[in-house]
């Protein structure tokens, strides 16, 4: 076996062992010996044949026992224990990004899935079939929710603690599995006896001197840690991850001869406590990563060499374009339920400067072109009707949108005549979206022709749990945006969170501008924005890449054409 085979069967140990849940840090060994072996710079066979396994990080006497006997013997009669009833095919599975040990035994066992060879195959047709679902996943919005009222009732109790999220949710990824929460305190045991009896709780699964486990009775499973404050940074940086994030900072620990963990970080046989993750990671020659950005995608070498971006905040949005009030604009898709009123209060309360209402246009087939035209036309006087009578006290701008759908063969659906009254239009694609790439990319391009359109609306077109997003040639879509101002849009609603964060990431070092929307079709949903702005974190932008960052003055301007 070379060093890559070698590195693949103690990840393939190690995922073997979360699924029949062993000692988390007999888990932690592996992985970090499977880490070693995939960086060494000498062929652990060579390793091996010198009697020098153990200059391997990691590699104790057990672990050189098993390696001596694989090289030996050809197998390790120990790993082949630990594979024991466990399907074959589960660790092909473990090559799609997203699907952890326990979610590619879950499926090959709800699948059927056995061959290794043809694993990814019958995954792809699962899913293509609608059968595989993100039920035991939650939309970030709802996890978010949930953290919250359980974090609000312990900080009414505990207010001088500080409490986080932990994984997934303080990286605000998409969708969130479980609930994992963290506390700084010198009280840990009264901290755990209140969080056994939050409101909502259904269970205690365990309950420990420093860490609890709980269903709530939306059948979520909720997970408790707690360390004195004066250690708290390094569980929380530790437990944030990501995996491949936190892989990564451990090699490069392990050069200057360290070892970290969520205690601290070791030397020799000191360990060295940190109260804060800025304290944490200076401790290892980098400035703090903002958790959106753990996934190793560089954001490492960047902290390294201080050139981390200012990434966008919530702070900074001056308006929300995509906004469908109750305006009797006779659409054939959801109508909203609040008036243009009601959302231009809501705009001012958030500090917002602007807001764009962008109902969908008339429905194409059960109105006359005529009709289509005198509906827009009264719309455009409502919208100006509004503002005139605001007059010197305005102190938000009501923009006159439309969202129009884009025809299969990338035609608008409203008559030419119509985008006269338009200050801007939102193209997007709400039908046939299993055309192929070439196809869909032609029908995009040539809406976005259009002068009147400014924003690509939601741009993959994906519902999380629902549907794929539809493909693009996403090359040619960003050097049409760059080059004729189209903004792409982040989509702040739950189900679509589109722009994906990997987008956005390719459409800053494309430099292409985008704008984050709420969707809304109430006044409430206003509030999503939050969710937007955390893609837009998550994919590297900046304020700079955020278009409606801009006052008024300069967004107008930008509107028109000039930035």
């Amino acid at each position: 076996m070379n060093n890559k085979q070698l590195a693949e069967l103690f990840k393939a140990v190690s995922a073997a062992l979360e699924v029949k849940g062993e000692d988390k840090f007999k888990i932690k060994a592996y992985d970090e010996v499977a880490s070693a072996i995939e960086h060494s710079s000498s062929e652990v066979k060579d390793l091996w044949d010198d009697g020098q396994l153990q200059e391997i990080p990691g590699v104790g006497a057990s672990i050189a026992g098993h390696l001596d006997e694989l090289f030996r013997k050809g197998k390790v009669a120990h790993f082949e224990s630990i594979f024991r009833g466990l399907p074959p095919a589960m660790f092909e599975l473990l090559n799609v990004p997203g699907i952890g040990p326990k979610t590619a035994f879950k499926l090959c066992q709800e699948l059927r899935i056995k061959d290794p060879k043809t694993a990814l195959l019958k995954l792809e047709k699962a899913a293509k079939q609608g059968k595989i679902r993100l039920e035991d996943r939650m939309l970030l919005p709802f996890a978010w929710e949930l953290a919250e009222k359980i974090i609000t009732y312990l900080q009414k109790k505990h207010p001088k603690d500080r409490i986080d999220p932990l994984g997934s949710l303080r990286r605000k990824t998409a969708t969130v599995g479980d609930i994992d929460l963290a506390v700084a305190t010198k009280n840990a045991k009264e901290v755990i006896e209140d969080f056994l009896h939050c409101p909502g709780i259904k269970e205690v699964v365990v309950s420990g001197k420093n860490t609890a486990r709980v269903i709530h009775q939306n059948g979520r499973q909720i997970d408790l840690k707690t360390m004195e404050p004066g250690a708290y940074g390094a569980l929380l940086q530790h437990f944030t991850g990501s995996k491949q994030h936190n892989i990564h900072l451990r090699e490069i620990a392990q050069k200057k001869g360290l070892s970290l963990s969520e205690y601290g970080i070791k030397k020799g046989k000191k360990i060295s406590k940190y109260a804060t993750e800025e304290a944490f990671y200076r401790a290892l020659g980098m400035e703090w990563i903002p958790p959106e950005l753990r996934e190793d995608s560089g954001e490492i070498e960047a902290a390294q060499n201080t050139k981390l971006p200012q990434l966008v905040e919530l702070g900074a949005i001056k308006g929300d374009l995509h906004l469908h009030s109750n305006f009797p604009i006779e659409t054939s898709h959801d109508e909203g339920s609040s008036s243009i009123e009601t959302l231009m209060e809501k705009g001012k309360k958030l500090g917002y400067e602007y807001l764009g209402f962008s109902e969908h246009n008339p429905s194409f087939s059960k109105h006359s072109q005529k009709q289509i035209i005198d509906i827009l036309k009264r719309k455009k006087e409502t919208i100006d009707k509004i503002n005139y009578s605001r007059g010197k006290k305005l102190l938000i701008h009501a923009f006159n949108g439309l969202e129009i759908d884009i025809k299969p063969d990338g035609r608008l659906a409203i008559p030419e005549e119509g985008f006269k009254f338009l200050d801007f239009a939102i193209a997007s694609v709400h039908s046939s979206f299993k055309m192929n790439r070439q196809a869909m990319t032609k029908r995009v391009l040539k809406a976005l022709q259009h002068p009147k359109i400014k924003i690509f609306g939601h741009p993959t077109g994906r519902k999380l749990g629902e549907r794929e997003g539809y493909e693009l040639d996403w090359e040619q879509v960003f050097s049409f945006c760059q080059k004729r101002n189209i903004w792409l849009e982040i989509n702040a609603w739950p189900n679509r969170l589109d722009l994906t964060d990997v987008l956005v990431h390719e459409a800053v070092k494309n430099g292409v501008k985008m704008i984050i929307c709420t969707d809304s079709h109430q006044v409430d949903h206003m509030d999503l924005m939050e969710y937007g702005v955390a893609v837009a974190r998550r994919g590297w932008a900046t304020k700079n890449d955020i278009m409606n960052t801009m006052s008024y003055n300069q967004f107008i301007k930008a509107l028109k054409g000039g930035e």
